[in-house]
């Protein structure tokens, strides 16, 4: 068995005294992992980090088994995001979430998306709202997407200010008035779409408020999981972000 693929490293470890298990969310075998053999060695230590855009060829005698990688680095992204901490913890609860995910199972659409956070991930006034839409990313490609384009009472697609908790559908400002003690406050950037202003603290931690509601009561609490303690980490950097 034997396939080629692009895709962006998400998580290494060490597997006995030279070789690593690199996990590598790829283009069009999904979250994949495999051996690098000497991956620990000085020389291919560099290419073989978080963020990093790698061309990968993979081997196995069968396609259940581990197999082997061979790597290329295509574009190195990893020292440039250690230099941010909201890039850091950023890749940390991305990656978190993409391992909900089950093995192989192809995401395009998520691999696409993540090759594009990357490259904003250490931008501080842009990753926390893309990471926001990650998330929401995350839950539709998982089954339980959310609908901020019109409001679940009336259709329109103005004035959207809340969330039900019930139905993860949109709300209007007119339609909420009478629960407002029951519904989740929508952030104008999600509603307002990709050229929306630039949100706000306050916006990006109801974004966080959000999205954390509908993963912990549809993807975490049913698997036994609590949030990533990077996310909590990341939410705190995003608030001092102006």
């Amino acid at each position: 068995m034997e396939w080629r693929d692009e895709g962006t490293i998400i998580g290494i470890r060490q597997h006995g005294e030279s070789a690593v298990i690199l996990e590598v969310m790829t283009r069009d075998h999904g979250r994949h992992l495999g051996l690098v053999r000497g991956g620990r060695s000085t020389k291919v230590q560099p290419v073989l980090q978080p963020g990093n855009a790698v061309a990968l060829t993979w081997r196995a005698r069968l396609d259940e088994h581990l197999g082997e990688y061979r790597i290329e680095l295509l574009t190195s992204h990893a020292a440039r995001l250690m230099a941010a901490p909201v890039a850091l913890y950023g890749l940390a609860t991305i990656s978190a979430l993409l391992r909900l995910l089950p093995e192989r199972d192809p995401h395009p659409g998520l691999h696409e998306a993540l090759s594009v956070l990357v490259e904003h991930l250490d931008e501080p006034s842009l990753a926390p709202a893309l990471i926001v839409r990650f998330e929401i990313a995350m839950l539709s490609e998982l089954g339980f997407g959310l609908d901020l384009v019109r409001c679940a009472v009336t259709g329109a697609n103005e004035d959207l200010s809340h969330v039900s908790p019930k139905s993860g559908k949109a709300v209007s400002r007119a339609a909420a008035q009478p629960y407002l003690d029951r519904l989740l406050p929508l952030p104008a950037f999600l509603s307002e779409g990709q050229g929306a202003r630039q949100p706000a603290p306050a916006d990006i931690a109801a974004g966080f408020a959000l999205t954390g509601f509908f993963l912990k009561r549809h993807v975490l609490e049913p698997r036994g999981l609590s949030e990533a303690p990077e996310r909590a980490r990341l939410i705190e950097i995003a608030a001092r972000i102006h």
